[in-house]
């Protein structure tokens, strides 16, 4: 009767350890006497013990962060840049029997990846066109990882770090660009303003009496305003006279 009881027990422990509960998230990968013998989708599933095993694969996206990495540009500065790669296993039964861990593996192809392709831009490019650079490290690791069955979905740059006397360079070009453009806009307005005196000189000169009603709006205007000054005026075409007697000098 015991030894009954016992292997009942037995029985049942052996289909108990069989019974086994693949989740919605999760891929099942089956070796049967240690030779891959199916997949198993998400749900209830039933394989045999000692001689089956079950391997589960989580399939949802999945991050890996690039720990930082000291990069010399093209241009022979000295940056310290870390990146994240968001990833998903496409295919489970590739992510177990090609590579020993496809998480590890693909972290440091990423970072080998970070480092040939950040090391071929330029400083400025770098911190301006970080789009571009993370895209070509996407497609370059995508393509390694394609054969282990893993899908990278986006690699973002997160931080670059620059050396101290490089961030003061950068502080004094972006002052000394400041000044350029302040002065370029002075000497635009400057032009503007002696244009825009030109053009009505030219009018004033072309109306007849335009001078006159101009003089007499500029006396109107100074007479105004306190002064200890004696104003004289002199008739227009008393200055017009005096001007060609002295051959315009």
């Amino acid at each position: 009767m015991e030894f009954i009881v016992f292997l009942a027990v037995v029985v049942i422990g052996f289909i108990l350890a069989g019974i086994k509960i693949v989740d919605q998230y999760e891929r099942g990968v089956v070796l049967t006497l240690g030779k891959f013998s199916g997949m198993r989708d998400p749900g209830l599933r039933v394989v045999v013990p000692i001689f089956q095993r079950m391997i589960k694969i989580d399939t949802r996206v999945n991050t890996i962060d690039i720990p930082k990495q000291e990069v010399i540009t093209k241009d022979n500065v000295t940056v310290n840049v870390d990146a994240v790669v968001y990833f998903r296993v496409k295919e489970a039964e590739k992510a177990v029997l090609e590579v020993t861990n496809y998480v590890y593996a693909s972290s440091q192809f990423a970072q080998a990846a970070l480092r040939d392709v950040t090391g071929n831009v330029d400083l400025d490019d770098l911190l301006s066109k970080r789009e571009s650079v993370s895209q070509q490290i996407e497609e370059i690791v995508d393509i390694e990882t394609e054969k282990w069955g893993i899908d990278i979905e986006n690699v973002k740059i997160q931080n670059i770090e620059l050396p101290q006397d490089m961030k003061r360079a950068m502080a004094k070009q972006a002052e000394a660009e400041r000044e350029r453009r302040a002065v370029v806009i002075s000497a635009d307005g400057e032009r503007q303003a002696a244009q825009g005196i030109a053009d009505a000189a030219t009018i004033l000169a072309k109306s007849m009496g335009g001078m006159n009603i101009r003089t007499l709006q500029t006396l109107e205007k100074v007479s105004t305003e306190p002064s200890q000054k004696t104003l004289v005026v002199l008739p227009t075409d008393l200055t017009d006279a005096l001007h060609k007697f002295t051959g315009g000098k």
